[in-house]
């Protein structure tokens, strides 16, 4: 862990960076000769990635969004979104207009919780379709998007996943009817956790908050507080660290997932008062709240590898392309970038779109982002909400 350049004083000498910065042989006569013992020529290992961050500025690819939460690109290209208090899942088109592409059924909204979080699992991935049969050397855009969407929302009483087969093509998206994978997580009108993501391993990875109870993260028997590790159908995989979902726990409200190009997982996380973090993951580990905010370095806790007052954070999503970290913040209004290689830390377009929910790797070299204004805690301009594109080059 690289606690010395987690301290917060250290965020405020690095974050200098604004919208405003980038950037046969011939045969012969001779007795034949003892041939030398080939010898192995060792295989270079591969360049680590360049770094990347912002060129240029942000340009509008989508408006009219309603409370926009989890912004999901499909093999083929498609993209959809999640509205948490609508429930909606909208289609991108290529000319930027938006259609409904299907409701989640079941959604309760309330405060926080509604429609989170999206993710897609192909036809033929293991453990999905019964009869699921090979995708095309050459797939069409339908075949490219057979499989699931998995939704994380909130119900009545509880936070669940569900998945739905995805009927139709780019531009006629639709959702079939949602099977559940699981129910019971903790829910309330805060602290519900909801970004769901398929690992490098091929199972499902679900944030789930404390739902506004502390003592659910210590708590073994909850799934609120946790990070949860679930195979595509709902079960418990087989080498999880305590024979349940929980992968990791004492986290207060963790919104974003993402793993960088070792297979390391990464996740950030909303403080209470003092700190929020971006932590990184290790299977049966303990990140310390209720007992611990931010870096405590208490035996039996694992310190945050970076931490922000949470005047200028409250990070939800979390993407990471070349090695290289970038969160959405909705408080702090602005897109941190950190790059673990060197400890660089740094923030981007602070104060410049509003609050800031998702953030993932885009088409061609980009990034996109999608504010967050229409929440009922922002201050909406006309068009919110939006999804944005921006370069990235090193």
């Amino acid at each position: 862990m690289w606690g010395g350049w987690a301290a917060a004083g250290l965020v405020a000498l690095l974050c200098a960076c604004s919208a405003g910065a980038p950037r046969p042989s011939a045969s012969t006569s001779t007795p034949a000769q003892p041939t030398p013992a080939a010898t192995a020529t060792p295989t270079a290992a591969p360049a680590p990635p360049v770094p990347v961050r912002p060129v240029g500025d942000p340009v509008v690819i989508a408006e009219g969004l309603d409370a926009p939460w989890s912004v999901l690109r499909l093999p083929s290209g498609a993209t959809v979104i999640s509205e948490r208090d609508t429930a909606l899942v909208r289609e991108l088109l290529p000319d930027g207009s938006l259609r409904d592409a299907g409701t989640v059924a079941d959604v309760v909204p309330n405060g926080e919780g509604g429609l989170l979080g999206l993710a897609f699992l192909p036809a033929n991935a293991e453990g999905t379709f019964e009869t699921a049969t090979a995708v095309p050397a050459d797939p069409t855009a339908a075949e490219a998007d057979a499989g699931w969407v998995y939704a994380y929302f909130t119900a009545a009483s509880e936070n669940r996943i569900v998945r739905m087969p995805l009927t139709g093509s780019a531009g006629s998206l639709g959702l079939g009817a949602a099977e559940p994978v699981l129910s019971g997580i903790p829910a309330a009108g805060n602290h519900n956790g909801g970004r769901i993501a398929f690992g490098p391993d091929g199972l499902l990875y679900a944030t789930a908050g404390d739902a506004g109870n502390s003592a659910n993260a210590q708590d073994l028997g909850s799934l609120g507080g946790k990070i949860l590790r679930i195979t595509p159908t709902g079960d418990v995989p087989a080498d999880n660290p305590f024979g349940t979902l929980v992968y990791s726990y004492g986290h207060r409200n963790p919104q974003g997932i993402a793993w960088d190009s070792t297979g390391r997982l990464w996740a950030s996380e909303f403080g209470q008062n003092t700190w929020d973090e971006l932590n990184q993951i290790t299977a049966g580990g303990n990140y310390g709240w209720p007992e611990v905010e931010g870096i405590g370095d208490t035996e039996g806790f694992i310190n945050p590898v970076q931490q922000w007052s949470t005047d200028d954070a409250s990070p939800s999503g979390l993407a990471i392309v070349n090695d290289t970290l970038f969160l959405a913040s909705l408080r702090g209004e602005r897109l941190w970038r950190v790059d673990p290689s060197t400890g660089t830390v740094d923030e981007w377009f602070t104060n410049s779109y509003g609050r800031l929910r998702d953030v993932l790797s885009g088409p061609g070299g980009t990034l996109w982002f999608v504010t967050n204004n229409t929440d009922g805690r922002g201050n909406p301009a006309p068009g919110d909400d939006r999804l944005y594109q921006v370069q990235v080059g090193s």
